[in-house]
């Protein structure tokens, strides 16, 4: 179960955005098929959370120029996934990484993607 916490509803993050809310709900989909986790709403990005927050969607079109995917999704994981679907990977803090992935299709939320959220929401409790 994906619980709501914020003023802001998905709805309103995602108006004029039809991929882009099809993929976020798609991506809330499989979360919610792990387990429950609470999402936060800000004028940025939807953030998914139990003690800590582990995924995150954005639309980088919100904030830069030119050709972009519809939603990124963001997974906080303990270790470097090697995959070449990552777009980016940081390491904000020691044994923190921070992969971005660009979604385009609902078909790249496949089960290997599904496999990374449940890592990151195995990780964040």
């Amino acid at each position: 179960m994906i619980l709501a916490s914020t003023k802001m509803t998905p709805e309103e993050f995602f108006e004029g955005h039809d991929l882009s809310m099809h993929l976020f709900e798609a991506v809330r989909g499989a979360l919610g098929a792990i387990g429950s986790a609470e999402t936060r709403v800000t004028k940025s990005q939807i953030a998914f959370r139990r003690r800590k927050a582990f995924a995150w969607v954005w639309m980088p079109g919100k904030y830069l120029h030119g050709s972009r995917a519809p939603l990124v999704l963001t997974l906080s994981l303990s270790r470097r996934n090697a995959s070449p679907r990552w777009k980016e990977i940081v390491e904000p803090s020691p044994g923190r990484f921070t992969h971005h992935l660009e979604l385009y299709a609902l078909a790249d939320i496949d089960d290997e993607v599904r496999n990374w959220l449940r890592e990151a929401w195995t990780a964040s409790h």
